[in-house]
């Protein structure tokens, strides 16, 4: 009797999957996410694993103490697929984060939503690698040789500026000389006025 219930445990088991639950189904019309697919796929292998792996599978290997202990050969067994399962969830959530593997997907799913969209034709390659190659790199080099030459005019603008700003200093500066220079002659002037004058008053009557 003990038997025959534990193998009935056990086809249930198979029945229900991974923890339980079966994958989500999805009407052939709808689009799924590639990150749902991704999960999708890991429950159905875990479902099919497990499957694989039976209880009743399991008895057959280890027999002889599964006659002696059916309750703890069940234990033993419930508590194998519980940590496998939970072990394969890990490493995948792990090679999630390492690849970053959520945004990639999400990115992905919205170049494909943005491509049905367009009425042209996708790029296919043409057979020729140099002309493919020209085809890809050229765009590329265009906008770049396009982007310095909007940089060079803001560089030429700025040197013009900074040109216009040098000559207006000399000048500023060679309009002081001159001020100074008439400033000095003006001075000289008046002293040499002044010397004669003293000399004129010191002068005998």
């Amino acid at each position: 009797m003990a038997e025959a219930s534990d193998a009935n445990v056990g086809g249930a088991s198979e029945e229900k999957g991974p923890e339980g639950s079966s994958p989500e189904s999805v009407p052939p019309d709808a689009t799924m996410s590639r990150m749902k697919l991704l999960d999708t796929t890991v429950d159905t292998f875990l479902q099919k694993l497990v499957a694989a792996g039976s209880y009743q599978r399991f008895t057959d290997c280890y027999k002889h103490f599964y006659q002696l202990q059916p309750e703890v050969t069940r234990r033993i067994y419930d508590k194998l697929v519980t940590q496998l399962q939970t072990s394969i969830r890990e490493e995948v959530s792990d090679i999630k984060a390492e690849g970053n593997l959520e945004a990639v997907l999400n990115a992905l799913d919205t170049i494909v939503e943005e491509g049905q969209g367009r009425k042209e034709p996708a790029w296919r390659p043409s057979g020729i690698p140099e002309k493919d190659l020209c085809s890809v790199t050229a765009p590329c080099l265009l906008r770049q040789r396009d982007a310095l030459q909007r940089r060079l005019q803001r560089q030429e603008a700025e040197n013009r500026q900074l040109a216009d700003a040098v000559l207006a200093g000399r000048r500023q500066v060679q309009e002081l000389q001159l001020q100074g220079q008439a400033r000095w002659q003006a001075w000289q002037a008046l002293h040499k006025g002044r010397k004669e004058l003293v000399a004129v008053l010191k002068e005998p009557e």
